[in-house]
Formats: C-alpha cells, sequence, structure tokens
C-alpha cells in the first residue's frame, strides 16, 4: 500500500470519524431535551407541593401566632409550658416556611439550557436543602408533649405515675427527634425507608430528576 492510498484511508477515517462524532452530538442534544422535559415534569408536582406547603404555613403560623398572643395578654405562670412549647414549634415552622420559599425559587431558577453538570449540581443542592428541612422539622416533636401541662398541676397535683407517664413520654420523643435528625443524611438516599420519610418535603421529585440525567452520563459513556 503506498503513501497515497495509507493518505487517502487516513482521509476517509477522519471524515467518517468526524459524521460520528456529529452524530452523537445531536443525538445527545435531542436526549438531554427529551430528559429536561422529564425532569420538568416531575418537579412540576415538586412546584404545586412547595406552594400548597407555604399556604399552609402561613394558616398554622397565624393561629401558632394568635394562641401566643393570647396567652401572653392572659399571663401567669401557669401559662409558661404553653408559651415555650408553642414558641418552640412557631421558630421552627418559621424556618420550614423559609425552606420552602427557597426550594421554590431554586426550582423556578433551574436553567435547563445549562450543561448537565450544571443542571444536576442545582438539583444536588435542592435535594441536600430539602433533607436538612425535613430533619430540622423532626425538632418540634418533643414540644405537642409538653404545650398542654401548666405548672398550676403538673407536677405537684399530679400522681408519680402522672409524672413517670409524662416524662417517657416526652423522653420517648426526644429520642425519637434526635434518631431522625440522625438520619436525615445524604448518604441514606439509597434506602428506600428514608426516600419515602422525604418525600412528602418533595424529595421524590428531585431524586427522579436526577436519576433521569443520569441517562445521559450513561449515553456519553456508551457512546
Amino acid at each position: 500500500m503506498n503513501n497515497m492510498e495509507n493518505t487517502e484511508l487516513i482521509r476517509i477515517w477522519k471524515e467518517q470519524n468526524a459524521k460520528i462524532e456529529k452524530t452523537l452530538a445531536i443525538n445527545e442534544l435531542l436526549l438531554k431535551e427529551v430528559i429536561n422535559n422529564r425532569a420538568k415534569s416531575s418537579l412540576k408536582s415538586l412546584i404545586r407541593l412547595k406552594t400548597a406547603g407555604m399556604v399552609a404555613f402561613v394558616c398554622y403560623l397565624l393561629f401558632l401566632s394568635y394562641i401566643l398572643v393570647y396567652a401572653f395578654s392572659h399571663y401567669s405562670s401557669a401559662w409558661n409550658y404553653f408559651i415555650i412549647s408553642v414558641s418552640a414549634i412557631a421558630f421552627i415552622n418559621i424556618k420550614g416556611f423559609a425552606d420552602y420559599t427557597r426550594h421554590l425559587i431554586w426550582t423556578n431558577r433551574i436553567d435547563y439550557n445549562g450543561s448537565v453538570t450544571e443542571i444536576q449540581q442545582q438539583l444536588s443542592r435542592l435535594q441536600v436543602s430539602i433533607i436538612k428541612h425535613a430533619r430540622s422539622m423532626c425538632l418540634q416533636f418533643p414540644f405537642y408533649t409538653t404545650f398542654y401541662l401548666s405548672d398550676a398541676w403538673f407536677p405537684r397535683e399530679v400522681g408519680v405515675g402522672y409524672v413517670i407517664f409524662q416524662l417517657l413520654l416526652t423522653g420517648s420523643f426526644v429520642y425519637l427527634s434526635y434518631w431522625l435528625y440522625k438520619k436525615h443524611t445524604p448518604e441514606n438516599l439509597d434506602k428506600k425507608w428514608f426516600r419515602q420519610l422525604i418525600a412528602g418535603s418533595g424529595g421524590e421529585s428531585v431524586r427522579k430528576a436526577l436519576e433521569f440525567y443520569k441517562e445521559i452520563d450513561a449515553f456519553k459513556t456508551s457512546g
């Protein structure tokens, strides 16, 4: 085979290689468009969830504010358990409302025209924030076991049995909150029970969107 034939073969190989690369690039763009639409569809449920959640947070916070104002306007030491408990619940739910607002803003600001890596980074940030939100909401559970107490009758006017019951009840909720707080980490996303746990905060919608973009990574690898 002479040099002229070698040169011609190299030229044909380069042309074919360029065509293959162009075809792969077009296919990747088409796949990205399909994946973007699927991700947007998945995140629509997240937007609806966060919007409805913000309304629910506002209603609940208004209710908590009303009963706190009532407690302060009729203050006596008998209200101490109530005021501390409800104030803690209100503070945690204010943070929850702020989280939902931030999640809604982040979801609407996802730039689907950017690179796949950038989209994945935005979704991952949203996913981590949802986990942190769910974790912080667990901290309110013990206060639902103390808001009804009053130092006008507890503990001096109740029997030892009730005191023990109350301590066990509150203690168990403290432990539950601590356990859930420790379990709310991104490392547990591979566990089905944890994914179900954060689904109510929108974690499932984001997880599905991230899974879609893994198809593009798989396409690049296979290509």
